[in-house]
């Protein structure tokens, strides 16, 4: 079986609810979907989410990038999953001037190598949490179900109480608070929602690089009364290096986002103390294996890891990232399946968003990403379309 037709496509997608935190407000957003035709006909999706802001990406570029990619000489045809794994871990995009983090291609890459591994999962009867088992066997193991984490975003008074309640009435064990919203008290927020919540709950909060590196310590500091077990990207990425100082002030661990793109960023992390955890999402870190690989090391220099998602992603990306959650062990908290809650057109015939009951959701039994992608769909929110293969 080889590759016989590979089609990049811009699709708008439409929030239920705007989305607010400190670095972005958003109704919408561009994806990158890319199709994988076979020459046996099977068909398999991917999909990115660029982002300007953390890995410099738009949905412009990420499409001229593919055109620019010489991806017919790396899809090759293959004949085992195990051959077919080897060929999307090589797989590499061209060359971004000025890209220092490697990172200024990642939600392409992403999109390209899940529509490729989905495509020949569905010819070989393979489900894309076989991926783990091949790339990072030690972290291999499959979970029958997963527990996702509620969020409470930008809303304050009595929006933020009920929420609060709400998880907790509803049986989620973690919530993820936004913090460093211009005109929000964050220490009123907090102990609101600690009291609503209850004690059990485990809180963390998010700053989406909303304080300098100066204020940090002290910011954090401030909140961690409420029992808060991570903050995630404090500071923004500029002043990152400044967090190995900030860490020395504060019980509360660190989590990098924004600035955790890729293996360089990975690497430093590592090498200069300045977190604790790794966000990993696979749009932004460049796929599925990129992914995994970042877990791995994650593992080895004793930090942890979550796996989050992008705002507006479909059920294409959803699906992707239930495989990752449940064939990985040791993600401290898992971010995802929104779909049915925030957007309009989740793109796959399958309702995989979590349950209401506890944020609990099944272990995805099919094949290849183990979704089905509705055609019409897919062409109603179609803005742009490029042929890269075929």
């Amino acid at each position: 079986m080889q590759v016989v037709a590979l089609e990049a496509r811009h699709v708008r997608v439409r929030l239920k609810r705007p989305v607010k935190h400190a670095s972005h407000a958003r109704t919408e957003t561009d994806n990158l979907v890319v199709v994988c035709t076979l020459s046996d006909g099977k068909v398999g999706y991917g999909e990115g989410v660029p982002r300007e802001y953390v890995t410099g990406e738009t949905i412009d570029s990420c499409i001229d990038l593919l055109k620019r990619s010489n991806l017919a000489a790396q899809l090759h045809h293959a004949h085992e999953f195990a051959q077919v794994v080897e060929h999307a871990e090589r797989i590499r995009l061209a060359d971004v001037d000025g890209d220092e983090r490697m990172c200024a291609g990642n939600a392409a890459r992403c999109a390209v190598e899940l529509a490729y591994l989905d495509a020949f999962g569905k010819a070989l009867g393979e489900p894309l949490m076989n991926v783990t088992k091949l790339v990072t066997p030690d972290l291999y193991e499959p979970h029958e179900r997963v527990q996702y984490s509620g969020v409470i975003l930008s809303g304050k008074g009595w929006k933020v109480r009920v929420g609060a309640v709400g998880y907790r009435l509803m049986g989620f064990k973690q919530v993820k608070v936004k913090v460093g919203i211009a005109g929000q008290d964050d220490a009123k927020r907090l102990r609101a929602i600690r009291r609503c919540a209850g004690s059990r709950m485990d809180l963390r909060i998010d700053a989406n690089e909303a304080w300098t590196a100066a204020e940090a310590a002290d910011r954090i500091r401030a909140l961690e009364p409420f029992g808060i077990t991570s903050v995630e990207q404090p500071v923004p990425h500029e002043q990152v290096a400044k967090l190995a100082d900030v860490r020395k002030q504060v019980s509360t661990p660190i989590m990098l986002d924004e600035s955790l793109c890729g293996e360089v960023d990975a690497e430093r992390a590592v090498r200069e103390g300045w977190c604790d955890l790794f966000n990993l999402r696979l749009s932004k870190c460049g796929g599925f294996i990129p992914t995994l690989k970042l877990a791995a090391l994650a593992a080895r220099h004793g930090l942890g890891y979550q796996l989050g998602c992008q705002v507006g992603e479909t059920g294409i990306l959803s699906a992707a990232g239930r495989q990752f959650a449940c064939s990985v062990k040791g993600i401290r908290y898992l971010e995802g399946s929104f779909d049915r809650h925030l957007v309009h057109d989740p793109l796959v015939t399958e309702d995989i968003t979590f349950s209401r009951s506890g944020g609990w959701a099944p272990m995805l039994t099919g094949i290849g990403t183990g979704v089905a992608v509705d055609a019409a769909k897919l062409d109603d929110i179609t803005v742009r379309r490029e042929v890269l293969i075929g």
